[in-house]
């Protein structure tokens, strides 16, 4: 008897800014939608790909409350999106304090251990513990001193992490990459891509992602089915 073929690991790219609060939405609702897919023997490689939300940021970043409020016209405005994400973000189990940044950094350099991160199969901790480090605890993950500490907590090597960031490994790799994705037309994010499909842009709901993942994980089977 023929023992049943070994289903295909197809790899989920998620384009992403580590000061991105619908991104750390997306995660949360991403890995229920794994959970539920797991239940149906489904598996994949997950994949975290940058994208910076404000690529003119100077290298130091900028004082957020000053930040915001040009950006969206008044620090009461900002306030108000803000408080519409952290309701968004309990409902997913997530706790936004946006009243402990003070800073808006620039991402390259968080980009860049991210990245560093995927070598060590540390990834999808490493961007977890940014987004908490940022949104939750306040802590300025543009400075290169707590980026290590950051990538510290999620298992990587701090010191190998400050090395990282002393030099310029893997700069213009994000940099090439945030440029790509850019010209693929990608202006918005969480953006989730399967085997380099792009599916969808957006937080929506785990159940709603799983869905979405089940379909493609199908439609590709079916196109490979088809061309033998």
């Amino acid at each position: 008897m023929a023992s049943p073929a070994t289903p295909v690991v197809r790899t989920i790219d998620i384009i992403s800014d580590a000061i991105c609060p619908w991104c750390w939405i997306g995660k949360a609702h991403l890995d229920a939608a794994l959970a539920e897919l797991a239940e149906d023997g489904l598996a994949f490689r997950i994949r975290w790909r940058p994208f910076q939300l404000n690529p003119d940021m100077p290298a130091e970043g900028l004082p957020r409350d000053a930040y915001r409020a040009a950006k969206f016209g008044s620090l009461e405005r900002s306030r108000q999106l803000d408080a519409q994400v952290a309701e968004a973000g309990r409902a997913a189990g997530l706790d936004f304090q946006h009243d402990r940044i003070a800073t808006t950094p620039n991402t390259v350099a968080a980009h860049r251990v991210i990245r560093a991160a995927e070598e060590e199969g540390a990834q999808h901790a490493v961007a977890e513990a940014l987004f908490r480090a940022y949104f939750q605890d306040g802590r300025d993950i543009g400075d290169a001193t707590t980026l290590a500490e950051v990538a510290g907590e999620a298992g990587m090597d701090p010191a190998a992490v400050a090395d990282l960031l002393d030099g310029e490994a893997l700069r213009d790799l994000v940099l090439a990459e945030d440029l790509a994705a850019r010209r693929a037309g990608i202006s918005g994010v969480p953006s989730f891509l399967m085997d380099r499909h792009l599916l969808f842009s957006g937080a929506m709901p785990g159940p709603r992602m799983a869905e979405s993942f089940r379909r493609a994980h199908a439609i590709l089977a079916e196109r490979e089915a088809a061309a033998g």
